[in-house]
């Protein structure tokens, strides 16, 4: 992984003391919130309903074991005693004091973490594929082009105001698994015709009020373009961006009012322009980048064709939904699952984070991914050892065989700790754990995504799920949208909205209506997203409202 060199140290201390100082006259009275609110947002902070919540980034999703023992001490000492994963890839404490937060950015930058640009009208934590680096499917590891992308876009000056945050995301993996198309820029690892590798480029996808599945501006871009590239794109959007309207400030309104073709021409006559820059990569610069991605030094073995205990049904289970192909002989990624029955999906104790730290250096090189999907990753796991790590996991219960299953659900924290919320979202996914408790049904029911937001904002994501749920007020009381036959993937797609919305005393009658509705029209082992796709949605709609 990318290791600071002293300018990173420097910047990120720097940043420290200068919050320091901030916090210190906010607390004074001597700077008024007005004032407050910008800087705290620099740096990751929000007012939330009960508290603050802070923000810490993580770059492309890669800990080592260091920085998850900072975490579980920071969870330990100034939170209450947990942390939140989120689907940025990123950390949430949601019970920092204020005079505190800098105690946690000064603990932070002890182990080259920090929580800047992690909120605010900047470019955002630029995510990837999870299973970077190790995936059997991957033309190249995306992680070196995501660091180069952080370098450049952190404190840009031109980039600091934009109209709106804004999103990158980077896969090199044939099959989508960061979820490019359906961020303000998504880049994807392609050759050309002539066989050298370059990028794809989507622009203008996004979720929240108005989601939007971006649209490709051009279907090759060398490496050494990236920059200059990604640069002409900001430009077009931070000049013409709409600053008049919040919920019209994304670069995928744009794209809607111009058209994919027009918004492609005027990013390409802004790059003409400064192509030929210093921004310009060359081979050495990515090849610095790239060492720092140095593959493990992983021992020479075989495939085995039995993994541990073959007579242990639920060490089975655990090895079919968690654990996943690596491109290495004789090793596997596994799933460490943050979505226990009994747990807020994407939450963990500071005791399960150290743990997991001490597993990660015994069995994965010290090395831990967190996943948009809200769950953590061991990336390099010896075969022969995941019966051992399953045990392990299995004591902490973060060992739940549930990875790609329904109560795998993304779930946004909602009106148990967000101002911007509508709904709750946690005692929902509370609810339809409670209808699917029984893992063979769970595990017959196949890949199934389930996703719940508290409210327009998506921070749940429930616009590119299988199955969708958006709380919404109506005149005081929580109601649930229902929309079904999103995805993420390749071929993304926005879920359409079934019908009327369910009081929230309804709501998991109707997803167990809805499972049950699709167990009956299922051909064989069809997944949900595509039953609904060969169907449609009106037999759905029907059964749910009759």
């Amino acid at each position: 992984m990318y290791v600071y060199d002293q300018y990173d140290q420097k910047i990120v201390d720097q940043r420290v003391q200068e919050f320091q100082d901030q916090v210190e006259r906010r607390i004074n009275g001597n700077l008024p919130e007005e004032e407050f609110r910008p800087l705290r947002l620099m740096n990751g902070l929000y007012n939330q309903l009960h508290a603050y919540m802070l923000r810490v980034a993580i770059p492309y999703g890669l800990l080592n074991t260091k920085q998850v023992r900072m975490l579980a001490h920071i969870a330990r000492k100034y939170d209450k005693g947990f942390a939140h994963f989120t689907t940025r890839q990123n950390v949430q404490y949601n019970w920092p004091e204020l005079e505190q937060v800098p105690n946690i950015l000064a603990d932070l930058a002890s182990v080259q973490m920090h929580a800047i640009q992690t909120s605010g009208n900047c470019i955002r934590n630029t995510t990837s594929d999870e299973y970077a680096g190790v995936a059997p499917d991957e033309l190249e590891d995306p992680r070196p082009y995501c660091e180069i992308i952080r370098q450049w876009s952190t404190f840009h000056p031109e980039f600091t105001y934009l109209p709106r945050k804004f999103k990158i995301a980077v896969t090199g993996a044939e099959k989508d698994r960061a979820a490019i198309q359906v961020h303000d820029i998504g880049l994807r690892l392609r050759k050309n015709s002539e066989g050298e590798t370059g990028f794809e480029v989507y622009v203008g996808g996004g979720l929240g009020r108005t989601p939007v599945v971006g649209d490709v501006v051009r279907e090759f871009l060398p490496k050494k373009d990236l920059l200059t590239y990604l640069e002409a794109i900001l430009r077009v959007y931070n000049l013409l961006g709409r600053r008049d309207n919040k919920y019209k400030a994304r670069i995928k309104i744009m794209l809607k009012a111009l058209g994919r073709d027009k918004l492609a021409a005027m990013i390409e006559n802004e790059w003409e322009h400064i192509k030929s820059s210093s921004l310009e990569l060359t081979e050495e610069e990515i090849a610095r980048v790239q060492d720092f991605f140095a593959p493990p030094s992983y021992e020479t073995l075989d495939d085995l064709s039995e993994l541990g205990d073959d007579n242990n049904q639920d060490f089975q289970r655990w090895v079919k939904q968690n654990v996943k192909p690596h491109k290495i002989s004789g090793y596997a990624a596994v799933v460490v699952t943050l979505k226990s029955p009994d747990v807020a999906p994407g939450d963990i104790t500071d005791s399960q984070l150290e743990k997991v730290a001490d597993l990660a250096d015994e069995f994965s090189f010290g090395m831990v991914r967190a996943t948009h999907k809200q769950n953590l990753i061991l990336a390099d796991v010896k075969q022969k050892d995941l019966y051992t790590l399953w045990q392990a996991l299995n004591d902490i219960n973060c060992a739940t065989a549930n990875a790609g299953c329904i109560t795998d659900m993304i779930c946004c924290p909602g009106l148990t700790y967000c101002s911007l919320a509508n709904a709750h979202s946690i005692p929902i996914a509370e609810e339809i754990n409670q209808r699917f408790d029984d893992l063979d049904y769970v595990h017959d029911l196949g890949e199934l995504r389930l996703n719940i937001s508290g409210c327009m904002n998506a921070c749940g994501h429930h616009h590119v799920a299988a199955i969708g749920i958006l709380g919404v007020d109506k005149k005081g009381k929580e109601f649930y949208q229902v929309t079904i036959g999103g995805s993420s993937g390749d071929e993304a797609s926005i879920g359409k909205i079934l019908g009327p919305s369910f009081a929230r005393e309804e709501i998991a009658d109707a997803i167990e209506n809805l499972v049950k509705t699709y167990v009956e029209l299922r051909q064989d082992d069809e997944p949900f997203l595509e039953t609904v796709r060969r169907i449609g949605t009106n037999p759905f709609k029907e059964r749910l409202y009759a």
